[in-house]
């Protein structure tokens, strides 16, 4: 089965390099590129958690070569939103040219550094003041009419359940009491009304250290959009400083959100709140957002063989026991998850002690390449 799926994109691969070079021939000198070579030639580059796959074209400037299955992902929603959103003053690649029917696109190359490559003790307030700068005008983005879904109890309810499903369900092997399910659905019945009472606005969804580049002298790149929705103010705050792959200490993440909030407000994004108002907004979703990458993670791994991802599940726990413990309404849900579910996760392979999980990857962050 490996072996026809392998063929298959091999197949794919090479009918992308020869739709790419028929779509550059005749066109490198209205694109300011200079004549093609005999042969064009892909490199494969690491790809998202979601079914494209990404190759560099070694033209000059490099564009970037994407296989996008028409069956599995929407190719005409992507250069719909890559276009509204540049058109809006988001530094989002380029569409060279695209074939919705095939799936395939030739980007702009953003170049090679994430965020989160570049993220240290020393660079991350100016970082973050650019890409927090770069959240603010994603958020005054007008709505156009069918673009953006609502992100709206039923989607973030549909996200949760993947916890459950997934985390428990499927890679641990435990089944839930009627008791336990009711838990649950009363934990994440407080996020939803959470969730519903913010100010909604356009949301990028991924909004963190892999899904932004950075290049001196440019805007952050922002990446991996074709998801967006419209839906609560903080998601994407609370997606970029609860990153599931770095993270920085409470008081200073908090700092950061309250400073943005002060910023929203200034520019007529939300109303004036209270600090604890807007910090409970931003803890709750963070809370919701986490629940779902405790479910999406491991479904990445049994579903489509992503292996990568299991090992960044101790800080997204820690993340969830932390806000989960700090509010009355959600303790009964942390007290369970400690008690019941992580001996389990404790027993798994790939588990390391949660509560130093992400201090590790920011000393790993701080050191040069």
């Amino acid at each position: 089965m490996t072996e026809c799926v392998n063929e298959s994109q091999d197949e794919r691969r090479e009918q992308l390099r020869e739709w790419a070079a028929r779509a550059l021939e005749g066109g490198h000198e209205q694109l300011g590129l200079p004549p093609l070579r005999e042969t064009l030639s892909l490199q494969p580059l690491s790809g998202d958690a979601g079914f494209r796959r990404y190759f560099r074209a070694d033209t000059a400037p490099s564009l970037i070569a994407v296989d996008s299955p028409p069956q599995k992902t929407n190719v005409k929603r992507f250069v719909a939103l890559a276009d509204y959103l540049r058109r809006n003053g988001i530094h989002t690649p380029l569409v060279i040219a695209a074939d919705v029917e095939r799936g395939y696109m030739l980007l702009e190359d953003l170049g090679d550094t994430q965020l989160l490559r570049a993220l240290n003790s020393d660079s991350v307030s100016g970082l973050y003041a650019e890409v927090l700068n770069e959240l603010l005008c994603l958020q005054q983005i007008p709505r156009a009419e069918g673009l953006f879904p609502p992100y709206d109890r039923e989607l973030l309810h549909l996200e949760m359940r993947l916890l459950p499903e997934w985390l428990i369900g499927k890679l641990l092997g435990r089944a839930l009491s009627e008791e336990e399910n009711h838990l649950l659905e009363r934990t994440f019945a407080h996020l939803l009304d959470s969730a519903c009472a913010q100010p909604q606005v356009l949301v990028h969804r991924d909004y963190h250290s892999r899904n932004l580049m950075v290049s001196e002298g440019q805007r952050p790149g922002v990446v991996d959009f074709q998801d967006a929705v419209w839906g609560p103010v903080t998601y994407d705050l609370a997606s970029l400083l609860r990153d599931c792959y770095i993270r920085w200490p409470r008081e200073q993440v908090e700092n950061w959100a309250l400073a943005y909030a002060a910023i929203a407000v200034d520019a007529g994004i939300i109303p004036e709140v209270a600090p604890e108002t807007f910090l409970r907004w931003f803890d709750w979703i963070g809370l919701q957002r986490h629940i779902k990458v405790l479910g999406l993670f491991p479904r990445l791994y049994l579903r489509d063989g992503k292996h990568g991802y299991l090992p960044d599940l101790p800080l997204v726990i820690r993340y969830t026991l932390e806000v989960s413990e700090k509010y009355p309404e959600l303790q009964p849900f942390a007290q369970w998850f400690r008690a019941e579910i992580l001996p389990l996760i404790e027993q798994q392979d790939w588990y390391r002690d949660y509560r130093t999980a992400g201090e590790r990857a920011t000393a790993a962050a701080e050191q040069p390449e």
